[in-house]
């Protein structure tokens, strides 16, 4: 494993404890054997009050590799949701975690799950990744919002 990486991460762990956003998690995954494997995140972002995802928290996974932060992790929701922006794997497609487009190294795990949050409500529609879903969202969003209500239900706190 990588030292910068590590180190890194135990301080974006750090910095977590201390101040993040009311209804989000982000905690590294505990080994069998006790111990903390600061690669592999389980968070979970809470739907935006006010939308249609609001009542919601999802599930999500961050897997960081050896080269982190001079690479993004890899975000999939955990299960994956109905959305334009995610592969039916659960993957997460946003600029912000392609290293080609919106990454930099500077990006926190607070600034990631912010992110992602605004994007389950507002869908990059230049950039879809399940078109039957995009084409739902464009052409019926009475259906759309439908489909959405219910993973928001699926997924509620209470």
């Amino acid at each position: 494993m990588s030292g910068i990486a590590i180190r890194r991460l135990y301080e974006e762990r750090k910095a977590w404890r201390k101040d993040h956003p009311y209804g989000f998690v982000a905690r590294p995954v505990k080994n069998s054997d006790g111990s903390i494997d600061l690669l592999t995140w389980e968070c979970a972002v809470p739907g935006k009050k006010g939308t249609l995802w609001e009542g919601g928290l999802y599930k999500l996974r961050m897997l960081f590799q050896d080269d982190y932060p001079a690479t993004p992790p890899n975000c999939q929701f955990v299960p994956p949701l109905f959305h334009p922006n995610v592969y039916r794997s659960g993957t997460i497609a946003l600029s912000l975690l392609d290293e080609n487009q919106g990454w930099r190294a500077a990006t926190t795990i607070k600034q990631i799950l912010l992110s992602i949050q605004e994007l389950l409500n507002e869908p990059n529609v230049t950039n879809p990744v399940q078109t039957e879903v995009f084409a739902m969202y464009s052409r019926n969003p009475l259906e759309y919002e439908k489909l959405v209500r219910a993973q928001a239900k699926a997924n509620a706190l209470y």
